[in-house]
């Protein structure tokens, strides 16, 4: 099983989960790991490259699901517009461009670690999750968990990742930290603004973007 892994900051604890779950699994043995950014991982879980992955919402569409997802349910601190330049799509990304011709905002689209850290330095900037929210009071869903097959496996993954609590270890964090260049202090505060349950109200708000994404 290949699975497309994606390192920003904000699948940490789900990335944490699996080194666990991969170790008393009968697919630890199989699992591989294909890194890339997003856009990246969505090209290669269309052409099934990748077995699994959390993909971009505006990719994931039509695509098999769990109810895991990369959700904001107000401000994301990771995925902004930097004012009062040309508008610049970040080719890391798709939904978050997508997002941007949605809400009008213009600009520069940032968007994972670059844009935490930009975020961090107090500089101008637009968070489009608390746009969206302020416009439509719906979480704003970046990603799903898709798959092509052993649906069973993905079941249980979601069900084992929601139901505990992540801890990430010490040696991770600072991993994390050193690699992302932004303290742990700050990682730890910001993953408080992820969700990754796919509830009824994510879902109202994944389906008001696709309804707006179709007229942009």
């Amino acid at each position: 099983m290949v699975f497309g892994k994606i390192e920003y900051l904000n699948l940490l604890p789900f990335h944490v989960f699996m080194k666990r779950f991969a170790r008393t699994s009968q697919q630890s043995m199989s699992m591989h790991y294909y890194r890339d950014v997003p856009a990246k991982t969505n090209k290669k879980f269309l052409s099934r490259r990748v077995d699994a992955a959390f993909i971009s919402s505006i990719k994931a569409k039509n695509h098999k699901h769990v109810n895991l997802g990369i959700i904001a349910k107000k401000e994301v601190l990771s995925v902004l517009v930097v004012p009062h330049v040309n508008n610049v799509s970040d080719t890391a990304s798709e939904t978050s461009n997508v997002l941007a011709k949605i809400l009008n905002v213009q600009g520069e689209v940032l968007i994972g670690d670059k844009a935490l850290r930009y975020y961090l330095q107090n500089r101008p900037h637009i968070d489009l999750a608390k746009i969206w929210n302020e416009r439509y009071n719906l979480p704003f869903v970046f990603a799903l968990l898709c798959y092509h097959k052993d649906r069973e496996l993905y079941k249980k993954i979601e069900k084992n990742f929601l139901k505990c609590r992540v801890k990430i270890p010490r040696y991770i964090l600072s991993e994390a930290s050193i690699r992302a260049e932004i303290s742990q202090e700050n990682i730890l505060n910001y993953l408080k603004h992820i969700s990754y349950r796919l509830d009824t109200k994510a879902k109202k708000g994944l389906a008001r973007f696709y309804k707006e994404a179709l007229k942009v």
